[in-house]
């Protein structure tokens, strides 16, 4: 799946249609329940093995109706084997009121060594205010994710929820791996580290089911072996708020359907797996089209730009820098190619622009420019002044014309 948001397949009312009365304006069901990992025979003193208790726990906080919020107390939960949990069907698997787990101060240390996640949850049915709070996962890197939910049956959803404070490190897999219908929730305040693949995946999903309108706030991506963040399969829509990328392999964050928005986030030294700033690469990789306020990059090892962008659609980055020390002296805020058709907007930008192909461009507010349009008779970037075009033909002459050009030397030449 390519390119496909929720919000387009479920717009206006036939498509609100299309959801299940229980994914639309259920009322909760009731107060949820608070329990404790005691009442689950959880230990904490990071010795007794604690893989049954705490698949207990989740269990219960994904058991339909009855689900709850249980309580972990401090703690080290060692566990040694994956806590794996697939909810009931829909109907007597949905959940609509508040459930999950909190967990500051609770660490599960993994002993896992057969490659699958630590906590594995697969929503079969209508899943909302699910929370996950404080939790920390330390892996030793043979498990999988750290944390993976997955909704990836038609008719199913995953959304409202909250997943908060979480310290997620050394998996072998992704810190977190999101994929299929889960939407309008948030991931605050959580850090995701020196995990051997991403520090977190946000997918498209089988039976064309979509990720889409998730929020991530204030959260660290650092020192992961593929990717800080992925968005993977399609997925796009998703909004990175005061995030930071830094230390990662490659990029900080790769987006090959494009991003919504990243807004006051940070990229420093990614493409620590390059062997020079030669062979380095941008802290972000997008696609298709994105919108950037206020971001950020720097590096002195091997990051060369803030974003490297392949424009099918539309880019708009405002109030966006890049650039570098030592070895990367030369570091620069973007490098912009695409389609002939696509367009890329800087307002207010810092750092060198590499233009590539024919994409249209426009620079205002620049630091060594006022304002920058394209030059080419049939670009999309050209300049207008009421129903007047202007461009510079194969000559470094200046045309204009009433309307649009149809050649090189359509229109009227200007001066001398």
């Amino acid at each position: 799946m390519t390119g496909v948001r929720r919000r387009d397949l479920f717009a206006g009312a036939a498509g609100m249609a299309l959801l299940p009365a229980a994914a639309v304006a259920a009322p909760p069901e009731r107060p949820a329940a608070t329990a404790t990992a005691r009442d689950f025979g959880a230990v904490g003193d990071g010795s007794a093995d604690d893989s049954a208790a705490v698949e207990r726990i989740f269990a219960a906080t994904l058991a339909g109706p009855k689900s709850q919020v249980v309580d972990i107390p401090p703690g080290r939960y060692r566990v040694t084997r994956p806590i794996r949990i697939r909810t009931a069907n829909r109907g007597p698997g949905n959940v609509t009121h508040r459930s999950g787990v909190l967990a500051h101060g609770a660490r599960i240390v993994s002993e896992i060594t057969d490659g699958k996640p630590v906590i594995d949850i697969e929503s079969r049915a209508t899943l909302r205010f699910y929370l996950i709070d404080g939790l920390e996962i330390v892996g030793r890197g043979k498990e999988g994710h750290g944390i993976s939910i997955t909704c990836e049956k038609r008719g199913t959803y995953f959304y409202n929820f909250c997943l908060r404070d979480m310290v997620i490190s050394g998996c072998g897999g992704d810190g977190l791996h999101l994929k299929g219908n889960v939407f309008e929730g948030q991931v605050f305040n959580s850090y995701f580290r020196d995990n051997r693949r991403n520090g977190a995946t946000f997918a498209h999903g089988a039976e064309d089911t979509v990720l889409s309108a998730v929020h991530v706030f204030g959260c660290v991506f650092g020192g992961n072996g593929r990717h800080g963040g992925e968005l993977a399969d399609g997925a796009a829509d998703v909004g990175f708020n005061g995030c930071y990328f830094l230390l990662n392999k490659r990029f900080g964050l790769s987006a090959p359907a494009g991003c919504t928005l990243l807004s006051h986030c940070g990229f420093e030294n990614n493409h620590m797996a390059a062997p020079d700033f030669a062979h380095g690469d941008a802290g972000l990789r997008l696609m298709v089209q994105g919108t950037l306020v206020g971001c950020t990059a720097y590096s002195i090892y091997n990051q060369t730009h803030l974003v490297r962008a392949h424009v099918a659609n539309k880019l708009t980055m405002i109030g966006c820098t890049g650039s570098g020390g030592a070895r990367a002296r030369g570091a620069g805020l973007a490098r912009i190619g695409g389609r002939k058709r696509g367009t890329a907007t800087l307002i207010g930008c810092h750092g060198s622009v590499r233009h590539e192909n024919a994409v249209g461009l426009v620079e205002l507010g620049g630091r060594d420019h006022g304002t920058r349009l394209g030059a080419r008779w049939d670009g999309s970037d050209l300049a207008w002044l009421g129903d007047y075009c202007l461009w510079v033909d194969a000559k470094g002459q200046l045309r204009m014309k009433r309307g649009a050009p149809r050649s090189d030397d359509d229109g009227q030449r200007v001066g001398t």
